[in-house]
């Protein structure tokens, strides 16, 4: 571990040297796309450079050894005014690669507590389609143990759960060798973070015990979206759900609730239901948001009785950044 390090910032800090005046998010997506076994994804590059630049904390900034890359954010450029330093972060989309053209949706899995005919059904279509991208769209683990409700110690331990995870993402890489895939945190992912930041958080800031490097996504090409960041391919906004808080509800359907909320085309999970909902704006575009159903167990213990159902998405990228969306249904095993 400590060798990559030392190899990271050595990459990130020759494009400091070459680049001194580029973006930061410019120079991660160089530092990726030309070492995509050394970073896990873009947002791990990004994160890189910005500690070289000290734009993670004043804390951090005062720990550096390496001064030479510090940007001065107190200038008249930066803060014309004199103004108090600011911890503001950044909050950018993440735009899915150009080369993204068929994507595979695939939300709500919750390992352990998948159900394995309806993710083979999915799977399967992928695989017939011959999808270039997969877009695990949030909750694909549960963290059952390490929810904040009360718990059954005899259900799966997080290491069961871990391994279980990694084992998916295996298969997946195997299924599909030369495909792009993304892996976007949901709310059920978060509550590893939260934990940390409850119980051990002396170990929240160390690299190793990120959930990304835990799940060993590297070492499957497997690209990581964390901040509740909304994600792009084309034109279409990708979201889990959980970003808009607890503000979306509707009595019609999920989709409209997530329309009212963001006024614009977009696709989320988190609700377990599959629905549509389309409405022209003042300029005559139509507005469509889907939300797709999920791909774990219908009637789980603490909520029997619900509204789900299983489902997936189909997402066709068209040259000029337009889509096609099939928002599929799972009934018993089959397409409807």
């Amino acid at each position: 571990m400590a060798r990559k390090q030392k190899l990271t910032g050595k990459v990130i800090c020759d494009l400091l040297d070459q680049y001194p005046n580029s973006y930061s998010l410019s120079i991660a997506k160089i530092a990726y796309r030309d070492n995509p076994l050394l970073f896990n994804d873009v947002e791990h590059a990004r994160a890189i450079v910005r500690y070289y630049r000290g734009a993670i904390g004043k804390k951090t900034k005062s720990e550096l050894r390496e001064t030479k890359y510090l940007k001065d954010y107190s200038t008249k450029e930066y803060n014309p005014l004199g103004l108090p330093d600011s911890d503001e972060r950044e909050w950018l989309p993440y735009y899915l690669s150009n080369d993204c053209k068929n994507v595979l949706w695939m939300s709500d899995i919750h390992l352990p507590y998948h159900s394995i005919e309806a993710l083979t059904v999915a799977i399967n279509k992928g695989l017939q389609e011959n999808v270039d991208t997969i877009f695990l769209g949030g909750d694909t683990l549960d963290f059952y143990q390490l929810s904040r409700w009360e718990k059954d110690p005899k259900k799966r331990h997080f290491s069961d759960e871990m391994e279980m995870a990694r084992e998916f993402l295996t298969k997946l890489r195997q299924l599909f060798p030369n495909a792009r895939i993304y892996f976007k945190e949901g709310n059920h992912e978060e509550r590893y973070e939260n934990y940390l930041k409850a119980k051990a958080p002396e170990l929240f800031s160390c690299e190793e015990f990120r959930l990304e490097i835990l799940l060993r996504l590297g070492e499957n090409r497997i690209e990581w979206i964390g901040e509740k960041r909304i994600s792009y391919v084309g034109k279409l906004r990708l979201a889990h759900g959980h970003e808009f808080g607890r503000s979306v509800f509707s009595p019609v359907n999920p989709a409209r609730g997530y329309y009212m909320k963001s006024k614009q085309s977009m696709m989320a999970g988190h609700n377990h239901q599959t629905s549509e909902h389309t409405e022209p704006n003042l300029d005559g575009n139509i507005e469509t948001v889907w939300s797709t159903g999920c791909l774990c167990e219908l009637h789980p213990e603490y909520m029997p009785i619900n509204k789900w159902n299983h489902g997936f998405a189909i997402i066709k990228v068209l040259p000029n950044g337009d889509y096609n969306v099939n928002n599929y249904r799972i009934h018993k095993g089959e397409i409807l």
